[in-house]
């Protein structure tokens, strides 16, 4: 008669050391045992905490002294099947992004580990962000250790929902009562190439039965005959397709989704662009209308609706809220219609080579430089600011847009974001991405004010990379707690453009979810 399992891995532990390490590694590698049942490998067990909260840690980085690199899913927990290093004590360096371990006396920010089978080990890390990371939104194996051990975790799917390894840049909207999302460049499994067209997907909102937005998003692809996320957005012609500004116009409760396309030739050059509408019957955006290439003003980053004198208007904000339209379709097709926050000369243009011809301000009889909504004019963002200023053309102080840091005074720079009003602070509260600073373009900031347009001025880092990008973060309003203390963002993680030279594996080049809790005390709070 056949013993158990257990049993007969416990008489092989019993044996002498010497056979009972390489039995063990016999037992860890062979997954059926001789009556048929199945047998789960013999794993150590580490988990890594926020010494804060108490709450499992994502993309926690340990290594051992050659080498062998493990990290942290989703839920803090790691699971290691190294039959050669049972019964050793192990040096696991441990680094990530906005936490961090005690150094010892070399310097070295580690843990030493006597691995055993089904052994286990909890680890506390302090925060150094003021934002908490949560989860990864989107890829393969967002909970895979902790399905490998067996533990129960908020997603069951333990592979790549639609075929999805990588997506770059969420726009997201509520749309026919679910919550519509869509990303750029999206990586897949067996091609090195991918969906260039736009993928997407929809979820049930939490109010509606949805997933807790502290666990995680059940997200529900739009995929192809094959199983993997399909284009969304196809527009016809070479070069990849972008979407922003995704808007949803509601008039006597008929719903009408629309977005701004750009089909690139590469990452800064357009070969076209326009508005795409949403298909109901297709489940796709269809070209709605193209607009010339050099009209200035189009929809960018992520909307916000306001009521202005009794007309409803769409303020686009990426981060600052340079351009508007009447919120009705004949205005958001129509490049015309719309309007920059800006101090040039109404119908001017930002100058190609500005060194030899400086723009056309607009100042009154005083002097005094005018920003006002102007039609088919060009913005002043942070980046054509600075230089305005360099140029002598304008006072640092007749700028709105120019954050500080509130631990340094320095001067922070910001080109990506999202802005959305916040009843807890009732104040309009801007999470940002910084241009430059300790990684290029790894570091978020917070930032609020009175008025949607500002002015912005005092701003705090919440979350900061090293070497690694963080980019096109978005808030999440539909997300948010307690009328707004807990909300919660996104960003697109991979090391694109930020001079680094370790991928994380299954991390790199996906969505991972942060909360901030706005009663922390060292985020700014304006007057």
């Amino acid at each position: 008669m056949l013993s158990s399992p257990a049993a007969a891995h416990r008489r092989l532990l019993a044996g002498s050391p010497s056979k009972g390490v390489a039995l063990r590694g016999l037992l860890v590698g062979c997954a059926i045992c001789l009556s048929g049942c199945v047998v789960r490998p013999a794993y150590y067990r580490i988990k890594v905490v926020d010494a804060q909260t108490g709450r499992g840690i994502p993309l926690v980085e340990l290594q051992t002294t050659h080498e062998v690199r493990y990290v942290t899913d989703s839920a803090g927990v790691i699971a290691i099947d190294e039959p050669t290093l049972w019964g050793k004590q192990v040096y696991f360096h441990a680094r990530s992004h906005g936490y961090e371990l005690p150094a010892d006396r070399f310097g070295f920010r580690g843990v030493r580990i006597q691995l055993e089978p089904d052994g286990k080990r909890v680890i506390q890390m302090r925060r150094l962000n003021i934002a908490e990371r949560l989860y990864r939104v989107t890829g393969a194996d967002i909970y895979r250790d902790s399905l490998l051990l067996g533990e129960p975790v908020p997603l069951e799917i333990s592979t790549a929902r639609g075929g999805v390894f990588g997506q770059d840049s969420v726009v997201n909207a509520i749309y026919q009562g679910r919550l519509y999302w869509f990303w750029g460049d999206t990586e897949r499994a067996d091609l090195p190439l991918g969906n260039f067209q736009v993928s997407g997907a929809t979820s049930s909102l939490p109010a509606q039965g949805g997933l807790d937005p502290t666990l995680g998003v059940a997200l529900d692809y739009f995929v192809g005959p094959r199983g993997f996320s399909r284009p969304m957005c196809p527009i016809q012609g070479p070069g990849a397709v972008w979407i922003s500004g995704l808007m949803v116009l509601d008039r006597d409760g008929a719903q009408r989704m629309l977005c701004h396309y750009a089909r690139m030739r590469d990452v800064s050059t357009r070969l076209e662009h326009g508005i795409a509408l949403w298909n109901d019957r297709h489940d796709r955006f269809d070209k709605h209308t193209e607009f010339p290439l050099e009209a200035p003003l189009h929809p960018r980053g992520h909307p916000v609706e306001l009521e202005i004198g009794g007309e409803r208007w769409l303020y686009f904000a990426n981060p600052y809220a340079l351009i508007r339209v009447r919120a009705r379709m004949r205005d958001v097709v129509d490049p015309s219609r719309y309007e920059a926050y800006t101090c040039l000369s109404r119908g001017a243009r930002w100058p190609e080579d500005v060194e030899a011809t400086a723009p056309s301000l607009e100042r009154n009889e005083r002097g005094t430089l005018i920003w006002a909504w102007k039609p088919d004019t060009a913005t002043v963002d942070p980046k054509r600011w600075r230089k305005l200023v360099q140029l002598g053309a304008v006072a640092e102080d007749e700028g709105w847009m120019t954050l500080h840091d509130t631990e340094t005074g320095d001067p922070v720079d910001v080109h990506g974001g999202s802005v959305s009003w916040n009843g807890y602070r009732n104040r309009w509260v801007m999470i940002a991405l910084q241009s430059g600073g300790h990684s290029a373009l790894g570091e978020v900031w917070y930032a609020e004010s009175k008025h949607l347009h500002g002015p912005w001025s005092q701003a705090r880092r919440i979350i900061t990379h090293d070497r690694y990008s963080f980019y096109n973060v978005k808030q999440h309003p539909y997300f948010a707690k307690e009328d707004g203390r807990l909300i919660y963002l996104e960003g697109t993680y991979t090391t694109s453009f930020s001079g680094g030279d370790r991928p994380t594996p299954r991390y790199d080049y996906n969505q991972i979810m942060y909360r901030l809790d706005l009663a922390d005390e060292r985020l700014p709070h304006v007057e």
